[in-house]
């Protein structure tokens, strides 16, 4: 069984900075492509940015320039550092990542449940 688990979540101001982690676990073979996407009230779930396999990230031009993705040493974690946040970033952020596991060679993607940022003053 594979576990996503983010946090980090919380109430910052506008122009404040924030970091979020995800934490894979589970019987994994191998942690492929791995993106942040976020849900707003009443909107759908979007694209953050991804990390390729290659360690190339990508972002949505929403947040591009402000926000980096990053992946930690052990390789099972992933970062959201955001930047100069706006109210507009306020939203549930969800960790996305492609793993392979004992019991599925091929791999799947996997989520995790969310965490809620709230941009506000």
């Amino acid at each position: 069984q594979v576990q996503l688990v983010e946090s980090g979540g919380g109430l910052v101001q506008p122009g404040g900075s924030l970091t979020l982690s995800c934490v894979v676990s589970g019987s994994i073979l191998s942690i492929a492509a791995m993106a942040w996407y976020r849900q707003a009230p009443g909107k759908e779930r979007e694209l953050v940015g991804d990390l390729t396999a290659g360690g190339r990230a990508n972002y949505a031009d929403s947040v591009k320039g402000r926000f980096t993705i990053s992946r930690g040493d052990a390789r099972n974690t992933m970062y959201l550092q955001m930047h100069d946040v706006k109210p507009e970033d306020t939203a549930v952020y969800y960790c996305n990542a492609f793993i392979a596991t004992t019991g599925n060679f091929g791999g799947a993607p996997y989520w995790g449940e969310g965490t809620l940022v709230t941009v506000s003053s």
